[in-house]
């Protein structure tokens, strides 16, 4: 923008007519202005906090504030940090978004005001987290120094550190696959411990039960985790074995089952470009959709019974699998090289129905809250490119900085998001 203004300068300063020294004048001024108001993020003063959202650009450490209903971005927010791997949530009113930055930023936006309310630098390398059931606190997984750290939501103080101590050698774990659960409680994975541990928060003491429920012999290595919609099942991926670790919470004296033993990363040497994001996970009626391992392939996985029904041949590797609201369409995005492609299956056939070359860098896709729509993060294009889920046809680009994840306010009312 700077260079913009001193090439006009130095233009009107050129001998010109008058004329042409107004046009110039015009342009100085509605740059000036439009660069002022997306500085200061001056947002509309009445605003339902149903219709936003925020888009993460990784590069820039910042993020937009979108409208789904209006299919618009209303302001970015910049002074992020790290956000190469940075997820979200919001506050049980959807008024404020909570930021997890790679560096181990925690930031809190206020998504009416468009501004940030609070930053915190809670470890050295975060790598997600999950509000309470309660909405009263917020939970960071970190790797460095490892463990888990609760914060109040209103002021971000710390109420609860919590480290992740395994083994005779007590050695210290990072932490991954931290999500909420109901009941008021946080459940994680070990990644180096190989456990699963549960988290209840306490109501009067407004701090973690000193009998946090410890389940050893997870399975090893597990890189990642996701609840079931409905906060019963919580499953680890396992990078150092084949089969998944599944928690039963409505049963858990029942400990960990292992679960697809014949699936994974473990025992078979596959090129893996990008593992796959459990939280990706589709689970549209009594099946589950996963993105295999180094495969070219997705899992279809009965719920009742956890044992795989079918496979479906696919464009490469597949990375996030994701459900339509209504569980009709799975979308499904690709890891390098072929991130450039999306293909659309049909969840009652199992068919591929649409296949989207939109551009390199396919990293997120969020849909609106009644499915209508889908938007979709295109990095390398530095642009949203929003579909319509019945058409399957594009209605609408927005431009953006790198961009990656995409959060929608409605996650504010589901479990595990």
């Amino acid at each position: 923008m700077q260079i913009i203004y001193s090439t006009l300068i130095k233009k009107a300063s050129i001998k010109n007519t008058p004329k042409q020294l107004i046009v110039f004048a015009v342009l100085l001024l509605s740059l000036f202005l439009s660069s002022l108001s997306f500085a200061n993020c001056k947002m509309p003063e009445e605003l339902p906090t149903g219709d936003l959202g925020i888009i993460i650009e990784r590069m820039d450490g910042s993020v937009l504030i979108i409208n789904n209903s209006s299919l618009s971005v209303l302001c970015r927010i910049e002074g992020l940090g790290d956000l190469s791997h940075a997820s979200a949530v919001f506050s049980r009113d959807a008024r404020y978004a909570f930021v997890f930055g790679r560096d181990g930023g925690l930031t809190k936006i206020d998504l009416l005001k468009g501004k940030i309310s609070k930053r915190v630098m809670q470890s050295g390398n975060s790598i997600g987290g999950a509000i309470s059931q309660d909405g009263q606190y917020i939970a960071v997984s970190n790797y460095e120094p490892g463990g888990v750290n609760i914060f109040a939501i209103n002021d971000l103080s710390l109420v609860a550190q919590i480290p992740a101590i395994y083994g005779e050698s007590n050695m210290a774990s990072k932490t991954v696959g931290l999500v909420d659960a109901p009941g008021n409680q946080f459940v994680f994975s070990l990644y180096d411990g190989n456990e699963i541990w549960q988290v209840q928060m306490d109501k009067k003491t407004k701090k973690p039960n000193s009998d946090i429920t410890k389940y050893h012999n997870a399975g090893k290595a597990p890189y990642d985790g996701l609840i079931s919609s409905n906060g019963r099942y919580y499953i680890a991926g396992l990078f150092g074995e084949d089969g998944l670790s599944l928690l039963d919470l409505w049963h858990p004296e029942k400990g960990i089952t292992k679960i697809l033993s014949h699936y994974g990363k473990g025992q078979k040497k596959l090129p893996v470009y990008k593992m796959p994001h459990l939280e990706g996970w589709a689970i549209a009626g009594d099946n589950a959709f996963l993105p295999a391992v180094g495969l070219h392939e997705v899992l279809v996985v009965d719920t009742n019974t956890w044992k795989e029904v079918s496979r479906i041949k696919v464009h490469s590797q597949p990375v996030f699998a994701m459900a339509s609201p209504d569980d009709r369409q799975i979308w499904v995005n690709f890891a390098f090289p072929d991130n450039n492609t999306l293909q659309v299956i049909d969840s009652e056939t199992f068919k591929i129905i649409k296949q989207f070359q939109p551009g390199k860098g396919i990293l997120h896709m969020e849909f609106t809250p009644r499915s209508e729509h889908v938007w979709v993060s295109v990095r390398d294009n530095d642009e949203i490119i929003i579909y319509d889920t019945q058409t399957l046809k594009e209605i609408k680009r927005l431009p953006a900085k790198k961009p990656s994840g995409i959060f929608f306010t409605s996650r504010a009312h589901r479990i595990g998001l």
